[in-house]
């Protein structure tokens, strides 16, 4: 098994650099190999490396073995080069324009340091839309999440066969939903309830469900289990050890935790306001069609002051939270 593990592991990371290659030859000078040799020389490469005693795969697959040899660590910083490199192109680095084209940006830096405070009154409506859109996602998610949390915890999940089963299955959705940007649950709550704050609540209400999950269970897995071998050998059911054992040490965590979503729903609710979510964002991709710079420069200053607020506020709650 470690040598297939080896070999595996060399495989694909032949198959990345090999791909890497083959993809600048392409992009850079319009040569493209065939499939064969794109999916063949990886195979070769991870055969002859993965039996090498020096190589990446030996190093994961015989974490105790000593490693003669700096091969290893020469294909560690081959993949971060080729990476970098792959990287630059891709992105389109462009540093000269950077510099160069600054003039540009002449109307949005003028904007921004000479705001329009005559629109300061709805603006500040958005921004309380905002405000309210995402407190609102926060508590909504809280109950549903609190809920969940505990099927997703493998230290309570684990010890029947239905309960890996639950487990699994709710920590797949959740990942899932998670690995979705808030952006696009707006676009979808937006063809379904229509562009408004209620359909940006949704995204960031769903969303928020499971990254709660998330930081609810892993708090649910660190616990001390004492309190809960001892409430067990009772003959306590189920729900009582949740209850007693598990709630207590996990309440003031789980207050930090929503505090901080609330502190992300805030800036997040601005992006997504972009795409018709309601609230500042969406003001701010209005005025910025309109070229309207100078109400762009009220809009970005207002959030700036609402993030910096709530990021004081959450961080000083959930320090005291924490502490107590």
């Amino acid at each position: 098994m470690n040598k297939l593990k080896s070999f595996l592991v060399e495989y694909l990371l032949w198959q990345y650099l090999w791909g890497c290659v083959a993809w600048m030859a392409y992009r850079l000078y319009s040569f493209s190999f065939p499939e064969i040799l794109i999916f063949g020389i990886p195979i070769i490469l991870g055969l002859v490396f993965g039996l090498q005693q020096n190589s990446l795969g030996a190093k994961i697959a015989y974490p105790d073995k000593e490693m003669k040899g700096l091969f290893w660590k020469g294909e560690i910083w081959a993949v971060v080069i080729f990476s970098m490199v792959v990287g630059w192109i891709i992105v389109e680095v462009k540093p000269i324009a950077f510099f160069t084209q600054a003039g540009n940006a002449k109307n949005i830096v003028q904007g921004l340091f000479n705001p329009n405070f005559k629109q300061l009154v709805p603006m500040l409506a958005a921004l309380m839309e905002t405000v309210y859109l995402a407190l609102l996602a926060t508590v909504f998610a809280v109950p549903f999440a609190f809920i969940l949390s505990f099927f997703a915890a493998k230290n309570l999940m684990y010890s029947t066969i239905l309960g890996k089963i639950v487990y699994y299955i709710i920590r797949t959705i959740t990942t899932i939903v998670r690995s979705i940007e808030a952006l696009v649950w707006a676009i979808i709550f937006c063809v379904w309830v229509g562009i408004g704050p209620f359909a940006g609540m949704l995204a960031l209400w769903i969303h928020s469900i499971a990254a709660l999950v998330k930081l609810y269970s892993e708090q649910i897995e660190s616990i001390d289990p004492g309190p809960v071998e001892a409430i067990v050998a009772t003959g306590a059911s189920t729900l009582q050890v949740w209850r007693y054992a598990v709630t207590p040490q996990i309440l003031s965590p789980y207050l930090a935790f929503t505090i901080y979503r609330w502190d992300m729903n805030v800036r997040m609710a601005t992006v997504v306001g972009f795409v018709g979510g309601g609230g500042i964002g969406l003001a701010l991709n209005q005025q910025q069609q309109m070229l309207a710079w100078r109400n762009v420069g009220l809009i970005i200053w207002l959030i700036a002051l609402v993030v910096w607020v709530m990021d004081i506020f959450s961080g000083y709650l959930r320090e005291k939270l924490v502490m107590t």
